[in-house]
């Protein structure tokens, strides 16, 4: 069902701290003249764990508001508590999302077993198509190929964002079920594709609209050559995002581009001056500055 470049949008603040909404509506219009594919709000990206619900529940509703059915919007609605996964994924649900990306419950560590029962309860209780969304990185646990399978029988679990960083993993996923795969590392995207990922749900996106959008079309139609040309020009862009933890540098990024304000809620920091230098670097190459 999902396929292409979605971005994993950030959540522009202002300096009081705030959302943006004036800022959130110049990023949306900025990926739909761009050519992203898809819009995923209220993510990692997008700092979702400072966001209060209600919070969480104005951007998922203004994202689907500004976008008005040109592309998917796929809301981040997951939490390690399954009783509020269930509520904003029935809020998003309500408020016309095309989808509803869910983190693998993280802190608390659940089994496969538990894994499966989070899921199918929040697919039970709302009627949406639901990604699910594998960072152990980020949650301390990994939802195994095997237990994607088994969610995959759920009729509307009907995709993945894999962000474990191994394509062996999308390998053995494919290979047990039928389940769309995005890629969630940004460096990863092509050789997931290679093997049958759809897409990516991309950070780089954010700065780079255009050229995620098109490596995602080079390696859908097979063009393989330009999607390697496209990969490498975007290499260093990839890596730099991830100098500091994300969204720092992103959002640095987009903070020098003109598009918002770099104002990150805490625990998450401004980054230090020399690693802002190296993506300034970055940027320049690109000509994105």
């Amino acid at each position: 069902m999902f396929k292409g470049s979605y971005v994993a949008l950030v959540t522009p603040f202002k300096q009081n701290m705030e959302v943006d909404f004036e800022a959130y509506g110049r990023l949306i219009d900025f990926h739909l003249e761009k050519g992203t594919d898809g819009i995923v709000p209220c993510g990692c990206t997008g700092e979702a764990a400072t966001l209060s619900h209600d919070e969480q529940k104005r951007c998922i509703r203004f994202t689907v508001e500004r976008v008005a059915g040109r592309v998917p919007v796929v809301a981040g609605t997951g939490s390690n508590n399954t009783a509020e996964a269930v509520g904003l994924t029935k809020y998003a649900a309500e408020a016309g999302a095309d989808g509803a990306l869910l983190i693998t419950p993280y802190y608390n560590k659940p089994t496969a077993a538990g894994q499966i029962a989070h899921y199918r309860a929040v697919a039970a209780a709302a009627d949406i198509p639901i990604m699910l969304y594998n960072v152990p990185g980020r949650t301390g646990v990994k939802m195994e190929p095997a237990t994607v399978a088994e969610l995959s029988r759920t009729p509307n679990i009907t995709s993945i964002k894999e962000a474990c960083g191994s394509v062996d993993q999308v390998t053995q996923i494919i290979s047990l079920c039928g389940i769309t795969v995005l890629s969630g590392d940004d460096s990863l995207t092509l050789p997931m594709m290679a093997v049958g990922a759809t897409g990516v749900v991309s950070v780089a996106a954010n700065v780079a609209p255009a050229e995620v959008a098109a490596l995602c079309r080079q390696a859908a139609a097979g063009d393989y050559a330009a999607a390697r040309e496209t990969h490498y020009r975007l290499a260093a862009l990839f890596k730099g995002l991830f100098i500091e933890t994300n969204p720092m540098p992103v959002k640095a990024a987009l903070a020098r581009m003109g598009l918002i304000e770099n104002v990150l809620r805490l625990p998450l920091v401004p980054l230090t001056e020399s690693k802002q230098g190296e993506l300034d670097r970055i940027l320049k190459d690109l000509s994105l500055l």
